[in-house]
């Protein structure tokens, strides 16, 4: 069985020279993973890291492996900081990738709406609709206009005659009293049948206009059109990512999948020597802070959403605290480092790269 388990394929070119140039000197020294931790100070959990990739040491672990092994520790320090540089480099990538995957899905989101928009009628006003009924369409581009029929006079408008119980209705017509009595009409009587004329004459035409329009006063009635239903805001988490938001608070980032490539560095400080800095998630909606090249003893604190976390560096002199809840702009949350000899400091947003992401080095 081999001692060493296999690099990850994404890693660095340099970062897999330098980490099989530390897998190599260890092994000529014939030292153990726990004889190295003794012999260097430094935890057996970070030397695996070191060796199997996952972690790039600092510099002064560097130092004491080279010190342990009998290996010359400038020519170590040279190729270790090609590995950081590497490092970074690879890092800022992840993070224009995950900027990318960011714009797009937000575009896919506003694609989404449009085409919604697009989907439904516009509102027609009732004044608009009234107004049509007399006037001819536009004719759009692509289309054949057909041509005006000219509209025939009808002859089919019912009349008095074809309804007798509407002439009853309204009275005595004005033969009647001409033929009842041959004198001649008085003003009285000539104001009467003229207002049974003009009766007569309305019932008529409303009776026409009736059957010619059936069902005009329903027709302006239409239902509402129900509002479409909202899409799901339920968030679809990448494979390996286990929580988000609330859901993180006090747990671990690299064991719910929140660091690495999902994760940035809003903002970095120093408490004397040692490195102070915001890890935010955008993925989780987390942050935690992160202490490295520090002393043993020395610790950083976290404080976002009503929630606060520390950290203190073990041998290795690197520790990261839990996560908390972030709501609002990630360079806003501060963290602060306080090294035993009781120096302080906090962090600072980090410039923006060209490309757009906060410049960083993995934890």
């Amino acid at each position: 069985m081999p001692r060493w388990k296999a690099l990850p394929d994404e890693l660095d070119p340099q970062v897999r020279e330098f980490a099989g140039q530390l897998r190599r000197l260890v092994d000529r020294s014939g030292l153990s993973v726990a004889a190295l931790a003794d012999a260097t100070g430094y935890s057996k959990t970070s030397w695996e890291r070191y060796l199997n990739g996952r972690l790039l040491p600092p510099q002064r672990a560097v130092v004491a492996l080279a010190e342990a092994t009998g290996a010359h520790p400038a020519h170590l320090t040279t190729l270790w900081e090609l590995a950081e540089r590497a490092w970074s480099r690879d890092e800022m990538r992840q993070d224009v990738t995950m900027e990318a995957i960011s714009v797009a899905q937000a575009r896919a989101a506003l694609g989404w709406d449009a085409d919604q928009a697009a989907a439904e009628p516009p509102a027609k006003s009732a004044k608009f609709t009234k107004g049509a009924k007399g006037t001819k369409a536009a004719q759009e581009p692509g289309t054949t206009q057909l041509p005006s029929v000219p509209q025939q006079r009808r002859t089919d408008t019912p009349s008095a005659a074809d309804f007798p119980e509407w002439a009853a209705a309204a009275g005595p017509s004005p033969a009647a009293p001409a033929a009842q009595s041959p004198a001649p009409r008085t003003r009285r009587g000539r104001t009467l049948m003229f207002a049974a004329g003009a009766a007569g004459v309305a019932l008529v035409a409303g009776a026409a206009w009736l059957l010619l329009n059936p069902g005009t006063g329903t027709a302006k009635k239409t239902a509402a059109p129900r509002p479409a239903a909202a899409p799901s805001t339920k968030q679809v988490l990448p494979a390996g990512v286990r929580c988000t938001g609330a859901g993180c608070v006090g747990k671990d980032p690299e064991a719910m999948g929140c660091g690495g490539a999902h994760a940035i560095t809003p903002s970095r400080g120093r408490a004397g020597r040692a490195v102070i800095e915001v890890r935010y998630s955008k993925v989780c909606h987390t942050a935690w802070a992160r202490i490295s090249r520090a002393a043993p003893g020395d610790q950083a604190t976290l404080s976002a959403g009503g929630h606060s976390a520390t950290a203190r560096a073990e041998r290795d002199g690197a520790a990261y605290t839990p996560m908390v809840e972030v709501t609002g702009d990630p360079a806003k949350v501060a963290a602060c480092g306080t090294t035993v000899a009781g120096v302080k400091g906090c962090s600072r947003p980090v410039p923006a790269t060209p490309a757009g992401a906060p410049s960083e080095a993995r934890p």
